[in-house]
């Protein structure tokens, strides 16, 4: 019964930490980058249930883990500023996650954040707000889960 607790704590936890939006703003040379790179190594390891379904995302995209250790990882996805909607929210002629899919039970960051465009910020509303993305392309239709820490960095 104790393990059960204590699974179900770590449970909440992690869903917990999906729901964060950390925002840094500090000077060239303050650290934000470094910091924010490292945010999934103070997080909580992923159990087995999040591990396979982390594991999920990258597959779909060819992108396998490189070493089964990498499962109980949490990703740490970083987008450029210049990124497009579909590179950010997945798509394309085949239907492929994005970077917030692949970012699932980990942390999305994005380095200068007022430099991305705004429509690539607003398309990550809706995913984060229900928890998944459905991409339909053609006459397929696929749903890939989205639960991220979202850190953010600026400039004053």
């Amino acid at each position: 019964m104790c393990g059960d607790r204590i699974t179900s704590n770590e449970r909440s936890k992690s869903r917990q930490l999906a729901d964060v939006i950390m925002v840094m703003v500090g000077f060239p040379g303050f650290g934000r980058t470094m910091l924010a790179s490292r945010r999934s190594s103070i997080l909580p390891r992923l159990d087995i249930d999040h591990a396979i379904e982390t594991t999920r995302e990258p597959s779909a995209a060819g992108q396998p883990a490189p070493d089964p250790s990498m499962l109980m990882v949490r990703p740490v996805r970083a987008a450029h500023h210049r990124i497009s909607d579909a590179g950010l929210v997945g798509g394309g002629t085949v239907p492929r996650p994005g970077e917030v899919s692949l970012a699932h039970n980990g942390v999305l960051f994005l380095d200068e954040s007022p430099e991305f465009k705004r429509g690539v910020l607003e398309g990550l509303r809706p995913p984060r707000e229900d928890g998944y993305i459905t991409l339909t392309k053609a006459r397929k239709s696929v749903k890939y889960s989205v639960r991220f820490m979202w850190v953010a960095t600026m400039n004053p």
